[in-house]
This record gives structure tokens, C-alpha cells and sequence, in this order.
């Protein structure tokens, strides 16, 4: 393909897009397509420190500064990694971008949704994805799956990743063209197979 895609992966954490992402990656390519491989915070080099701070920062970080902080990475990584990949011809899978902003800080920590909206544009000079898959899980079992060892943000409680789950409902809901819901409360085989039939039809 002569002008490369631009493939984002979402959901709250423990709904095993990581994994999936992975899954994809190798699936495409297979099928002939270039693929890289990338994610927020910390696809660039500067990102793999305000990564550190961002997930392990033992003080408290205020909401404004953490939406900030996500905010500098982005911009590092649309200009470094993401955009010369799609100049490339190729497809460019990310794990997490604008919309976690929106569904975290948003939804999950009351960040003004419309401030957020601006600033995400201005990080990434308005590029969007051409597709997002949000892996949906119930949170109860999306925090079983994290496990005990949790970073910053993964220790939050059920009731912010409920908010968090809401804001990733909302957001496909008001995007059905560019957002695509996959059910990631079964097993991996199930969800990789309608994930696969998502990115299938999108490419068709």
C-alpha cells in the first residue's frame, strides 16, 4: 500500500489487548503486510521515560499534570514514529492513543472531555486512527486479570475502571465508523477471531 493505516487497540487494563495486538501483528503479517508495532505512553525514546513516570511515580500527580504528561509523549510519538511509519506504506498498530486520554483522564478522573478533545488534537495535529478496536471486558474481571502487581494507574479501584469502561463505551458509541467494540470477556482464540474479522473487513 502506497499510504500506510493507522490501527489503534483499547479497552481498560486487564482486557488483554496487549496480547491481542501481538496476535494481530504476527496475523498481519503473515499476510504480506509491513507492521509496526508500537504504544502510549513510551513508542518513542523520551516516551520510555515519561512512561516510568507516568505508570511508577510514587507521589501524587494531579490530574491536569498527568493528562499533560500524556500529552507530551503523544506528541514525541506522532512525530518520531507514527507518522513516518504511515509515510512508509505501513500499518501502524498502537496500543493505546487519544482515546485513553479521553476514557482515563476524561471519564476516569472528571478532566474537562472537551479541553481534552482540543489538546489531543493539538498533540497529534488532528491525526485520528483509521480504526480502534476497544477489547471490552467487565471490570471485575479485567482486575482479576491484572493480578496483584498493579502500576499507578492499574491500582485506581473498581470504580474508576468502571468510569473508564463507560468512557470506552461512550466513545464507540458516539464514533461507530472508526470505533469497533470486540467482546474480550471470552477466551483469547474467540476474541483474536473477531478481532481478525474487524481488521478483515476494514482492509476489504
Amino acid at each position: 500500500m502506497a499510504e500506510g493505516v493507522f490501527i489503534t487497540v483499547e479497552g481498560a487494563d486487564g482486557c488483554g489487548k496487549t496480547t491481542q495486538l501481538n496476535l494481530l501483528a504476527e496475523y498481519l503479517e503473515q499476510k504480506g503486510y509491513k507492521v509496526l508495532v508500537t504504544r502510549e505512553p513510551g513508542g518513542a525514546e523520551l516516551g520510555i521515560e515519561l512512561r516510568k513516570i507516568l505508570l511508577h511515580y510514587d507521589g501524587f500527580v494531579s490530574s491536569k499534570c498527568e493528562s499533560f504528561l500524556f500529552l507530551a509523549d503523544r506528541a514525541q510519538h506522532v512525530d518520531t514514529v507514527i507518522r513516518p511509519a504511515i509515510k512508509e506504506g505501513k500499518i501502524v498498530l498502537c496500543d493505546r492513543y487519544t482515546d485513553s486520554t479521553v476514557a482515563y483522564q476524561g471519564y476516569g478522573k472528571g478532566v474537562d472531555i472537551s479541553r481534552i478533545n482540543y489538546l489531543n488534537n493539538l498533540a497529534t495535529d488532528s491525526l485520528l486512527p483509521d480504526l480502534t478496536l476497544v477489547f471490552d471486558v467487565d471490570s471485575e474481571v479485567a482486575q482479576q486479570r491484572v493480578g496483584a502487581q498493579k502500576d499507578r494507574l492499574e491500582a485506581e479501584g473498581l470504580d474508576f475502571h468502571k468510569k473508564v469502561r463507560f468512557g470506552y463505551l461512550q466513545i464507540a458509541k458516539s464514533e461507530p465508523e472508526r470505533v469497533k467494540v470486540v467482546d474480550a470477556n471470552k477466551n483469547i482464540e474467540s476474541v483474536f477471531d473477531a478481532a481478525k474479522k474487524v481488521i478483515n473487513d476494514f482492509l476489504n
